[in-house]
């Protein structure tokens, strides 16, 4: 129920992930367990965002699996700037614009295929899923992933901000513009 809450109570609810950055140091030297840690704690918010960005399930699986590769390869490259959670979706982010990259490229070589439909059946809280289901058929590309960033990692639009690389005027309008259309939507769907 964490991203209905967030998303029915409005921008002052939603609570952003704290996490560790000791966690960092300890996977560098090896530490599986911090490893774990760090999965358990971030998981969820990764893969949402790069579902966000991708819009198909097996690419989103592929990038949050690509981007914990490269948390434990890099984690002796972490500094500690109080911002553990903008370098994780910073890895995800650049991994899923390769990804998107790639794609391109092979679009080129490829006959157009149906985009399979998102199959929300891991997400075990019914309104998370009616709420993610909504989102992804009603919101641009570009809504889903602010209205996402802040309900599920915490994050403030001025944090969003910084990540997309938008004006924050920009991260403002659209997740208030994407809460209407969601809100809207999910009253229509009640």
């Amino acid at each position: 129920m964490l991203i209905f809450a967030a998303i029915d109570t409005g921008p002052t609810q939603s609570k952003e992930i704290v996490i560790d950055e000791d966690l960092f140091y300890a996977i560098a030297s090896g530490d599986k367990n911090a490893f774990c840690t760090l999965y358990q704690q971030t998981r969820s918010a990764v893969y949402t965002y790069t579902l966000s960005l991708l819009r198909n399930q097996a690419d989103a699986n592929d990038a949050t699996q690509d981007t914990y590769l490269k948390i434990r390869a890099a984690a002796h490259l972490y500094r500690s700037e109080g911002k553990p959670m903008a370098w994780i979706l910073t890895i995800a982010r650049n991994i899923c614009l390769m990804k998107m990259r790639q794609q391109k490229h092979y679009a080129s070589f490829e006959l157009e295929e149906d985009t399979p439909a998102l199959d929300f059946d891991q997400i075990e809280d019914l309104e998370d899923r009616v709420v993610l289901e909504t989102a992804f058929r009603v919101l641009s590309k570009e809504e889903c992933q602010v209205v996402f960033l802040h309900a599920v990692t915490g994050y403030k639009h001025r944090q969003i901000s910084e990540l997309l690389q938008m004006p924050l005027s920009t991260v403002l309008s659209k997740y208030n513009r994407g809460l209407k259309k969601l809100r809207s939507a999910l009253e229509g769907s009640l």
